[in-house]
């Protein structure tokens, strides 16, 4: 992956807890990133395709589609199956949501700010 260097790295993050994504949004907004939202995942290759995102935050319990297929519908695209998607779930099989989906990672919720912070800045490659 080329590492832009004139211009913000762009996240888009799928998920339907508002607080999560208020939450989300402005600890990577305040970290320079430039941050879209989606609370469904209804015409995802569209939104993707508008957004162009480095990275994908990928919410497992998200309407439509849900996280798994959105992630698989992304993966089994090859016009986006190069975009790095860290799933994010309370869900206990979350490593193997995540590795079925062809994620490249996963956190889980609640999750260490830190620690969540690390696992974009190595999708990244910052």
């Amino acid at each position: 992956m080329l590492i832009r260097k004139d211009k913000k790295r762009k996240i888009l993050i799928f998920d339907d807890d508002v607080m999560t994504l208020e939450v989300i949004s402005l600890i990577f907004s305040e970290k320079g990133y430039e941050v879209s939202v989606s609370e469904t995942t209804y015409n995802i290759l569209g939104i993707v395709d508008q957004v162009k995102p480095d990275l994908i935050i990928m919410d497992n319990w998200i309407p439509d589609r849900g996280g798994v297929e959105a992630t698989l519908l992304l993966k089994n695209n090859q016009k986006y199956s190069a975009i790095p998607v860290l799933f994010i779930s309370a869900n206990l099989d979350i490593e193997k949501l995540a590795a079925y989906s062809y994620a490249n990672d996963y956190i889980k919720k609640p999750f260490d700010l830190d620690h969540f912070e690390y696992k974009v800045s190595l999708l990244l490659n910052i």
